[in-house]
C-alpha cells in the first residue's frame, strides 16, 4: 500500500502536539530550575481539575476583554467547552460540547478577542472542516469556516489565532501546512504566508500569535523554539530565541502576549516552566516561575494574556489553574 505525505502529515502533527505541548516538561528536560526575581508578584489563582464550572481538564489558551473578563480553553474529553470568568476568576458563564456543528469542538484549543465588539473565535484542533468558529461574548454561536486541504482557507491542523484592529483574523496551521493565513471577520480568505521549515518566513509549529498596535504580527514558531515578527501582509521583519534555558532562549514555547500600553511581549515558555518579558524588537527584560505548584511556579504554562487592568493571566495546564500576576506598581 502507498503511503503518501498527506496521509502522513496529520499524524505526524498530532504526534508532535502530544509531545510538545501535553507531555509534562519534566519528562522533556530534567533540569533543575531557579526561581528568579523580577518585576512581576503573583495576585492570585483559581481552578482546580475537574469538570465542573471553574474547574479545568486542560486549560490551554487565555484572553481578555476591554471589561477584564477572561476566557478560558479547556482541551479533551472531560470539558471540551469555553469558560469565561470576571477578572477575579468568578465563573460567569461556558459553552461547547464535544461534537461537530455550531457549538460543538473536537478539541477547543486558541482563542481570541475582536477588541471594538468583544467577538470571540476559538480555533478547533483536530477539526478542520470547522477550523475557526466564532461566538458573542456569552457564547451563542454565531458561525464557523474551514475545511480540510492544503489550499486556501483549509487547514490541516488549526492553531494559534489572532484578531488584529481592523478585525482581520489570524489562524496558524500545522502539519503538512505549517503557515499563517489571514481571513476578514466572515471568514473570507484574504492571504496566507509560511511553509514548513527553519528559514526565516518558515515555521514548525505556529502555536500561538499576537498582533500590536501598528499591526505587526508576532508568531510563536514552537518546534523551532523562536519568536518571529511579520507585517500584516506577511513580510518578514526579524526573529529571536534560540533553543535552551538562557535569557532570551526557549523550549517549546507555546503562548503570547502583548501589553498595549508599554508594547512589551509576553512568552509562554512551556518546558522551561516560566515566562519570559521581551520589549517588541526582541531585547529580553525579565522572567519569572520555576517548575512545580506553588504560587508563581508552573507545570506547563501554555497560554498568557494581558488584561485591561495590567494584569497578566496565565493558563498553567499541568496544575489545572488560572494564574494572575502584577507588576511593580501595577493592578
Amino acid at each position: 500500500m502507498k503511503i503518501t505525505l498527506s496521509q502522513i502529515a496529520p499524524i505526524a502533527a498530532l504526534v508532535f502536539f502530544v509531545y510538545a505541548v501535553l507531555t509534562p516538561s519534566s519528562l522533556l528536560f530534567a533540569q533543575q530550575q531557579q526561581t528568579t526575581t523580577s518585576n512581576y508578584s503573583f495576585v492570585t489563582a483559581w481552578g482546580s481539575s475537574g469538570s465542573g464550572f471553574g474547574r479545568f481538564s486542560q486549560p490551554l489558551d487565555i484572553a481578555t476583554d476591554s471589561a477584564g473578563n477572561v476566557y478560558v480553553t479547556d482541551f479533551t474529553g472531560l470539558a471540551n467547552q469555553v469558560q469565561k470568568f470576571s477578572s477575579n476568576g468568578s465563573f460567569l458563564v461556558s459553552w461547547g460540547f464535544l461534537g461537530t456543528g455550531g457549538g460543538g469542538f473536537a478539541n477547543p484549543l486558541s482563542i481570541a478577542i475582536e477588541s471594538s465588539n468583544g467577538t470571540v473565535y476559538v480555533t478547533d484542533w483536530g477539526n478542520a472542516d470547522q477550523a475557526v468558529q466564532k461566538f458573542t461574548s456569552d457564547g451563542a454561536f454565531l458561525g464557523l469556516w474551514g475545511s480540510t486541504g492544503l489550499g486556501q482557507g483549509q487547514f490541516i491542523n488549526p492553531g494559534g489565532l489572532a484578531v488584529d484592529s481592523q478585525g482581520f483574523v489570524y489562524v496558524g496551521d500545522f502539519g503538512e501546512n505549517n503557515n499563517i493565513q489571514k481571513f476578514d471577520s466572515d471568514g473570507n480568505f484574504i492571504l496566507s504566508w509560511g511553509s514548513p521549515g527553519s528559514n526565516d518566513g518558515q515555521f514548525m509549529n505556529p502555536a500561538d500569535m499576537a498582533i500590536d498596535s501598528q499591526g505587526t504580527v508576532y508568531v510563536v514558531d514552537g518546534a523551532n523554539n523562536r519568536v518571529q515578527k511579520f507585517d500584516n501582509s506577511g513580510n518578514f521583519l526579524g526573529k529571536w530565541g534560540t533553543p535552551g534555558s538562557g535569557d532570551g532562549q526557549f523550549s517549546s514555547p507555546a503562548g503570547i502576549a502583548i501589553d498595549s500600553t508599554s508594547g512589551n511581549i509576553f512568552i509562554a515558555d512551556r518546558a522551561n516552566d516560566r515566562i519570559q518579558v521581551f520589549d517588541s524588537n526582541g531585547n529580553f527584560i525579565t522572567k519569572w516561575g520555576s517548575r512545580g505548584s506553588a504560587d508563581g511556579q508552573f507545570n506547563n504554562p501554555i497560554g498568557v494574556a494581558v488584561g485591561a487592568d495590567g494584569r497578566i493571566y496565565v493558563t498553567d495546564e499541568g496544575n489545572a489553574r488560572i494564574q494572575v500576576f502584577s507588576s511593580a506598581g501595577g493592578g
